[in-house]
């Protein structure tokens, strides 16, 4: 079973409601059909092991042609479905919603992983992602190439500038390494000062944020200068246009938001037949 299918269930149950008073009103009787969803589109899928949970759970009989992870191109058949039709129809909207805003943040994170790539440098997501739907889009950037940074709040210590408005940054520092030895500490910065300061302090990552480019430059030096083996994460306004520009000076990480609040859905659309 999947780990998520009651949250899958609960997407159902969600488009649902009483039930499809469509299907149930032009379908008299029951009728076995084909499905095929099809990419209208290229790009980097993700969710079919979403799909198949889903489509399998309620007794469809599915073959994928595609695999999470892989490239589609555009006319490409992605998977196949046999059963109920009204079963089909029933999952129709929810199974290509996972599947298009999944893949459309794979697309997103693979094109930003080859640019990045290029220089060294590990692309991260953040945590702005949907409510409620935060494991998917985490899922499909991992299967884009990218990393997932933190999934919750418990996965790992990042100190943000609203941290360091009420604590000193080194008490802050200290703080989070006496709470636990095994825990590493981001801290998030705002100038090439503060960073020199964060690594004098002994974090373990540095986050440098909404930095621009000569900013970031300077920054990496003093760090480099320094011998410290520190993390150097870069984040705050990258986007595909400028990112090559950031990772031209190689830091260690790129992470952006931009491939889970702004990348595009990736088309797709289900074709039925008796």
């Amino acid at each position: 079973m999947h780990p998520r299918m009651a949250e899958l269930l609960r997407f159902v149950e969600e488009d649902l409601g009483y039930g499809d008073i469509t299907t149930e009103s032009v379908l008299e009787e029951e009728v076995a059909a084909r499905a095929e969803v099809v990419a209208k589109e290229a790009g980097v899928l993700a969710g079919v092991e979403e799909a198949l949970a889903l489509l399998e759970h309620f007794n469809l009989k599915c073959t994928p042609l595609k695999q999470d992870g892989e490239e589609v191109a555009p006319g490409e058949v992605v998977l196949q479905v046999e059963g109920s039709a009204r079963t089909i129809l029933m999952l129709e909207r929810v199974v290509l919603n996972l599947l298009m805003r999944m893949s459309g943040i794979a697309t997103a994170t693979r094109r930003l992983v080859n640019i990045a790539g290029r220089y060294g440098v590990r692309i991260a997501g953040t945590r702005k992602t949907t409510p409620g739907f935060r494991y998917f889009e985490k899922r499909a950037i991992a299967l884009g190439g990218g990393d997932t940074h933190r999934l919750r709040l418990d996965d790992a210590v990042l100190i943000k500038d609203n941290h360091l408005a009420l604590v000193e940054l080194g008490e802050a520092v200290r703080r989070a390494k006496e709470a636990g030895f095994t825990r590493k500490v981001e801290v998030e910065v705002r100038s090439p000062e503060q960073a020199l300061r964060a690594l004098e302090a002994g974090a373990d990552i540095v986050m440098l944020d909404n930095f621009s480019v000569e900013e970031a430059e300077r920054a990496i030096s003093l760090a480099r200068e320094r011998g410290s083996g520190a993390v150097i994460e870069l984040s705050g306004g990258i986007t595909p246009e400028n990112i090559e520009s950031y990772a031209k000076l190689r830091p260690d990480v790129i992470s952006t938001g931009y491939i889970t609040t702004r990348s595009a859905w990736l088309d797709m659309s289900l074709r039925l037949k008796r």
